[in-house]
């Protein structure tokens, strides 16, 4: 069994088999009824998320503190919300892999060495740009979380694939946030 995972493209986000290897294992024992042959596969999808989401957040938060024009107060705080909704999820990402038994490889050098999200582009500050840039990545990471419910599921971990559809769920409502901007 082959786990999908998702890599760098042309700075987009598409999924692709994993180099995990079927049957390895976690760092720590545990006493979660998770088949152990899965667990290391598992935790290397929830990390591979956390990396992508904790980029998304550093991203948010980038625009957060940049973003200029005649919509700055709205689009500043529409930013700093998406922030915190993100980290809420890095969180629930990085204890989810500590239950599993593994290690989260969450700290910014980490998450930036495999995140599959482009560099936010320089020198970007303007409102509807800023808002084009975020949503591009929004969408994106919506999408491999996408993959990974379907992935977690068929390893038997139901909770991970119930963690990433409330996740990707949030994702798409922020999507629609952002969008909602660019279609007026």
């Amino acid at each position: 069994m082959t786990t999908r995972t998702a890599t760098k493209t042309n700075s987009k986000a598409e999924t692709s088999v994993a180099t995990v290897k079927p049957g390895a294992t976690t760092p720590f024992a545990t006493r979660n009824d998770i088949d152990a042959s899965h667990r290391g596969q598992l935790v290397a999808i929830l990390n591979q998320i956390l990396a992508d989401l904790s980029d998304l957040h550093s991203q948010t938060k980038f625009a957060h503190w940049n973003v200029k024009g005649p919509n700055f107060i709205a689009l500043h705080k529409l930013f700093d919300e998406l922030a915190g909704e993100l980290a809420e999820h890095v969180d629930d990402v990085a204890e989810r892999v500590t239950a599993l038994g593994g290690v989260a490889h969450g700290t910014v050098r980490q998450a930036a060495s495999v995140s599959r999200l482009p560099e936010f582009p320089a020198h970007t500050f303007h409102g509807l740009d800023v808002v084009a840039a975020l949503a591009d990545r929004f969408a994106a990471v919506g999408k491999t979380v996408r993959a990974a419910i379907d992935a977690t599921d068929k390893l038997g971990d139901a909770g991970s694939a119930d963690l990433f559809t409330g996740i990707s769920r949030d994702l798409d409502k922020a999507l629609y946030f952002l969008e909602a901007h660019l279609q007026g």
